[in-house]
């Protein structure tokens, strides 16, 4: 019934309809994974890595694996109010009932996300407090790599990548399964796998004044955990070809690929650069092979190659120009979401801006060349402005230049030398009228890394820095946004902290703290009594200077970066000294590589046997219209007007329809509605237009579309028209109302009649609109104890829902009536109208 969905802003984060979804049975599985995102569904489906998990554990025999997003806060409440558990997505079962629920760790301020997911799904929130009833939660990722103010929240912690890691666990869980074991025993086993940390066989202890004292191994041979690593990607963690398409438009709504795995730039702030680390590339023939089956079976518009530098691909080129000339003709983009100055060259910008311009980003974190070479950010400012130039001369009209106030040694040299390379791409920008958006962050130290010692600059000089770039970077075409400085010190608090930050972190939660990385959630007054309440100093954590001898909360735990490389990379940093990129230069001794087994996987050659690009088949210009009816049912009626269109043009796509495009320069498929349907309503008559530009029978389109549709939309009539049917300017619109409660069909049947005369109102965008009763109800008809038919009139002037209607004539508020179901069921010509000056006037025929 989905009745907790009732008066949620955004039902369709919760309704599992992606294409793709796997829904193997939860009491047919050995083993199930309830994989745990602690952020919304938009944020969570836009993640790789756990998608891939996802199609690796349900590819396993015995093995099941939903997902789970946190819900949003009105969600909450209603689950809250109605004592319902928090469940996974696609079968409906309460956490609690999963062997597995783990979380990706991928930013510090979704934390007290964590809490409501485990209290919702009615598992404790502590380790020490679970029994032998309750799932295991574990987690991964970058966070993962300082997780110890979770420390006992989890019971126990992956380091590095989970391909090889997750068949070894699930071995385990089974042998241990087997033999009935205490939970202390599979926590002696799982130990034993590389890559798994458990947090309880360490003790930590602390020194008077708050840094740590020692930590403790509880065996001895269990001193440390190392990152568990794969060295060939396109064998261990394969790209999907059946990726999840998703019904929601979420943040990254596109076909992600991933083609390497690591980056050694050696950014001296970049955690993500030292704990992916070697460099791994995926073969470029594989990518375009899976590219290509991938995109035929999810009906993407766009692909994204991702890696933490695209551009330093070394068959970036070669495969840019196969894909684009194989997907030119279906009019699908290709972006990149992070591409390094001096790789973005004029062919490359060429090759993308043929289909459409997906953005233009450049990062150069810093304005000065001093400070560049403090972090070891090799670009000069002459290359980002050429860069620039480039970008405007190829047409685009937007660029977005990201900067980091804060870095270690910063001084006001720096930030003037930033005002004026902003100025700087901006005066190349006027000529075009095209458009720069900057982008500040403060600076946020991270362990792992070479800056993991430094303080983060305090609140009032972020605020000072803030406000004085705000005021000089003030002009016409030029926008400033900025990270909200709260934000970026509780992320240093807890990027840095140790176990004692668990008792805040409950008690911020308690508190109320939720989706503390939502600017619109965020409370900065919470987090200030948690810290008082437990008796500790934030700023002992973002704001204290580390020592280098000092024993960080961390030091079990390796990235394979030995901590020797980072204090040298740190006393390097102060000498302004650059460290080279080791897939350029000779080896930088880091210490990850073994150079047997593990060592950077590159293609600098591709074998001339087997060229990338294939034959591009032009599409006729012709165009062939074709009306259909469909219907939106069941949990259809959570979807917006949006999520329709989307998921029909993506079904075209998928159906292998020749679809007509747009022209422009965000080319679609040719597709449009005649009426958009609000939220919450089910239709048996809704009307669309498709073009394509091959004549097909009606009834092969009909068949090919309705199997690639997601459940709730369904095609039921097709016809070949010469060109779009006129409409009716007077309708009637009949809907049947179902699942009322039966004295309330009493009360709309014996009340309608006699107030034809009173008058409903209703807000638009131009003001309010009013008319009477009689002139919008023409019938109503009982069909049960707990359904009716409404037939409404609705024309130029008037068009009021038939949900407005019935709270009038029950005079209920509109949560009275959120389990009842509301379906379009027919549209007609309406005659029986003549208009006397401007008031319309209606005639029952009863």
């Amino acid at each position: 019934m989905n009745e907790h969905l009732f008066g949620v802003e955004k039902p369709g984060r919760y309704l599992a309809c992606e294409i793709n979804a796997f829904r193997k049975s939860f009491d047919q599985a050995r083993v199930r994974f309830a994989l745990a995102f602690p952020d919304v569904y938009e944020v969570g489906m836009s993640h790789l890595g756990l998608k891939l998990l996802y199609e690796l554990l349900n590819q396993s025999d015995g093995v099941m694996a939903d997902r789970v997003y946190a819900p949003w806060v009105d969600l909450e409440r209603n689950l809250r109010e109605m004592g319902e558990p928090l469940r996974g997505l696609e079968t409906e079962r309460p956490l609690r009932d999963f062997d597995f629920v783990g979380f990706s760790l991928q930013y510090e301020l979704s934390y007290t996300n964590i809490l409501t997911m485990l209290d919702l799904g009615g598992i404790p929130l502590r380790a020490g407090e679970r029994g032998p009833e309750d799932p295991w939660v574990i987690a991964g990722g970058p966070c993962a790599f300082n997780p110890e103010p979770l420390a006992e929240i989890f019971d126990f912690i992956v380091l590095g990548e989970a391909e090889e890691v997750l068949p070894e666990l699930i071995e385990a869980f089974w042998g241990w399964q087997a033999h009935h074991g205490e939970r202390q025993d599979f926590l002696e086993e799982v130990r034993k796998i590389e890559g798994i940390y458990v947090p309880s066989f360490f003790r930590v202890s602390y020194q008077v004044g708050g840094i740590v004292n020692a930590i403790e191994p509880c065996y001895p041979d269990y001193t440390h955990v190392t990152k568990r690593l794969i060295s060939d990607l396109d064998k261990s963690s394969p790209i999907s070809v059946r990726p999840l398409v998703p019904m929601l438009d979420i943040v990254h709504n596109r076909l992600g690929l991933e083609i390497a795995r690591g980056c050694t730039g050696g950014c001296r702030f970049c955690q993500a650069g030292f704990i992916y680390r070697p460099v791994r590339e995926r073969h470029p023939h594989v990518v375009f092979e899976r590219a290509t089956e991938a995109l035929a079976n999810s009906g993407f518009e766009e692909i994204s190659l991702l890696s933490l530098s695209s551009g330093d691909y070394c068959q970036i080129q070669p495969l840019l120009t196969a894909l684009m000339e194989h997907f030119l003709p279906r009019k699908i983009a290709v972006s990149f979401p992070s591409m390094r100055v001096g790789t973005l060259t004029p062919e490359l910008m060429a090759l993308i801006r043929q289909v459409r311009k997906t953005g233009f980003t450049l990062a150069p974190e810093a304005g000065s060349e001093r400070l560049r070479r403090v972090i070891n950010k090799r670009i000069r400012g002459e290359d980002l402005l050429i860069a620039a130039e480039n970008a405007f001369d190829q047409g685009w009209r937007l660029l977005k230049l990201y900067f980091m106030i804060g870095l270690p040694t910063e001084n006001s040299a720096d930030l003037e030398a930033l005002v004026n390379l902003c100025l700087d791409v901006w005066q190349r920008a006027k000529p075009s009228r095209s458009s720069v958006n900057v982008s500040i962050s403060t600076f946020v130290p991270k362990p792992q890394t070479p800056f993991q010692w430094v303080p983060q600059i305090g609140g009032d000089l972020i605020e000072r820095c803030l406000s004085e770039l705000k005021t000089r970077l003030r002009r016409p075409g030029l926008r400033v946004k900025w990270h909200d400085p709260g934000h970026s010190f509780l992320e240093a608090v807890f990027a840095r902290g140790d176990r004692r930050l668990g008792e805040v972190l409950i008690r911020a939660w308690e508190l109320g703290a939720r989706f503390d990385g939502w600017s619109e959630a965020f409370r900065g007054d919470l987090w200030q009594q948690a810290f008082s309440d437990v008796g500790l100093d934030a700023s002992f954590y973002a704001n204290r200077e580390r020592s280098l001898e000092e024993t960080l909360p961390w030091d079990h735990l390796s990235s394979k970066v030995p901590k020797d490389f980072l204090v040298k990379e740190y006393r390097r940093a102060l000498e302004e000294e650059p460290t080279e990129d080791c897939r350029f230069a000779p080896c930088t001794q880091c210490g990850v590589c073994d150079h047997q087994m593990v060592r950077p996987h590159l293609h600098t050659q591709l074998e001339e046997r087997t060229p990338l690009q294939q034959e591009v088949v032009e599409r006729d210009e012709a165009s062939h219209l074709y009306w259909f009816r469909y219907s939106k049912i069941g949990v259809g009626r959570f979807y917006g007007q949006l999520e329709v269109a989307q998921s029909f043009s993506r079904a075209v796509r998928r159906a292998g329809l020749p679809a007509v495009m747009t022209k422009g320069f965000h080319p679609h498929v040719k597709l449009s509605f005649v009426e958009a349907l609000p939220l919450g309503l089910e239709s048996l008559v809704e009307e669309a237009y498709l073009s394509i530009s091959q004549e097909l029978e009606a009834g092969e389109i009909y068949s090919r579309l309705n199997e690639q549709l997601p459940v709730g939309l369904h095609l039921e009539q097709v016809k070949s028209v010469g060109k779009p049917f006129s409409r009716p300017e007077n309708r009637r619109v009949t809907y049947r109302v179902s699942e009322l409660i039966p004295w309330r069909v009493r009360r709309v049947l014996q009340g309608w009649p006699k107030r034809l005369a009173e008058t409903l109102h209703k807000k638009t965008k131009k003001g309010e609109t009013s008319a009477a009763l009689g002139e919008i109800v023409l019938d109503v008809r009982q069909l049960d104890e707990s359904s009716l038919e409404l037939d409404l009139y609705e024309g130029p002037k008037i068009a009021f829902r038939p949900m407005a209607v019935l709270h009038y004539l029950l005079e209920e508020p509109p949560a009275a009536l959120s389990g009842c179901r509301i379906c379009k069921i027919a549209v007609e010509p309406f005659t029986g109208l003549e208009e006397e000056g401007h008031v319309l006037r209606t005639y029952h025929k009863r």
